[in-house]
């Protein structure tokens, strides 16, 4: 069985909740980029749905809610819309549920994990899973994120009307 990996992809509607937005941008969804020296100075199609793997004993929405507490430090609540799961090239499929919320960016707090850095060295850092999230019109949106991520911006687009 190949590997799971679950999220959450956060949105909202900026002209509910007062929001600007910008651009008569009807929804806007929330991306985390990820942390660590790799990804520093990667910014178009580096971005992506906090996610993460889901543990053998775990059903896959509380793996996603899970992952999504570790990466952005509050948890997901609401009604989950359940997205098509996408298989990635490497194999991996990746479950995402859609969820109405709102999170300040600044207020994200992720996890951590050890990496030898610079490599060789023998030194150990330990960096942020995450480094930041925004929030991003779903046309922004589709130029940010991962590419094998792209269908669940364009399935929500779609569940959304927008």
């Amino acid at each position: 069985m190949p590997k799971q990996s679950a999220g959450i992809l956060l949105y909202r509607r900026p002209s509910r909740n007062g929001g600007g937005g910008g651009g008569g941008a009807s929804v806007e969804v929330l991306l985390v980029h990820p942390g660590g020296p790799f990804w520093a100075k990667k910014d178009l199609g580096a971005w992506s749905v906090p996610k993460g793997e889901i543990k053998d004993d775990e059903e896959a929405l509380a793996a996603a809610q899970r992952e999504f507490e570790e990466e952005v430090g509050v948890p997901a609540r609401g009604i989950f819309l359940p997205l098509t799961p996408v298989r990635q090239k490497s194999g991996k499929v990746i479950r995402v549920w859609a969820v109405e919320g709102d999170v300040n960016p600044t207020d994200v707090r992720s996890n951590t994990f050890p990496l030898e850095w610079p490599p060789s060295s023998g030194k150990t850092r330990d960096f942020p899973e995450v480094d930041r999230a925004e929030w991003f019109t779903l046309n922004a949106a589709r130029t940010k994120i991962l590419p094998g991520q792209l269908p669940f911006i364009s399935e929500l687009a779609t569940l959304l009307r927008a």
